[in-house]
């Protein structure tokens, strides 16, 4: 079963960077980060979910990523299948916090139980397919969505529909660029369809 490791974002200034995420969410290795230059602008086609056992964890994560200087793109709400909310940090990435939980069951934390990617795709079926090919399990899929069976993998990964990942983020679909994104897994190295560039684990020092 694949397995992806962490994910690297490229960044313009790491230890800025660094700074933040330790404060927001101390995510240890499963975020790298490097230096970059390379232009971007509006969507990049990706969000990450941090998804957690109840409402108050949401809340205390997206709390600390507000404290820490993210932009608030949708406010912690409850809706039909649990609470969420939307940041945008310092470095441009999109953060969505969640849980199914309707209530709670402990004290606040921030505790993650599980990070999940989630890549815009222009062509769902076609991206799929081109995951597949490359020893992807399909767990659920209907419609604009995938989400892939990564059994014990510290990241889970998924596809939406572009439009509809942008929707779901609270941003415009409209970016150009870099996505400023690379996935570390054992699938090796190949970029997808809408250009998103996959990389061997590499050993941080």
């Amino acid at each position: 079963m694949a397995n992806i490791d962490s994910v690297t974002l490229e960044v313009t200034d790491p230890s800025t960077a660094r700074s933040f995420y330790d404060a927001a969410f101390d995510l240890g290795d499963r975020l790298q980060l490097r230096e970059t230059d390379a232009p971007t602008s509006g969507f990049r086609g990706f969000h990450l979910s941090l998804i957690s056992s109840q409402p108050a964890n949401v809340k205390a994560l997206f709390d600390a990523a507000v404290a820490a200087g993210a932009s608030v793109l949708k406010p912690v709400t409850k809706s039909m299948w649990g609470h969420g909310g939307v940041v945008q940090v310092p470095d441009g990435t999109i953060w969505k916090m969640a849980t199914s939980a309707k209530k709670d069951s402990g004290p606040a934390s921030r505790e993650i139980d599980e990070i999940v990617l989630l890549i815009g795709a222009s062509d769902v079926s076609a991206s799929k397919k081109f995951y597949v090919e490359r020893g992807m399990t399909v767990g659920k899929s209907f419609g604009s969505y995938v989400d892939f069976n990564m059994g014990s993998s510290p990241i889970g990964f998924g596809l939406y529909k572009r439009a509809a990942l942008a929707k779901d983020a609270g941003v415009p679909p409209e970016g150009s660029g870099s996505h400023r994104l690379a996935v570390n897994s054992d699938l090796g190295e190949f970029t997808d369809p809408d250009g998103f560039a996959w990389e061997p684990v590499r050993v941080s020092h």
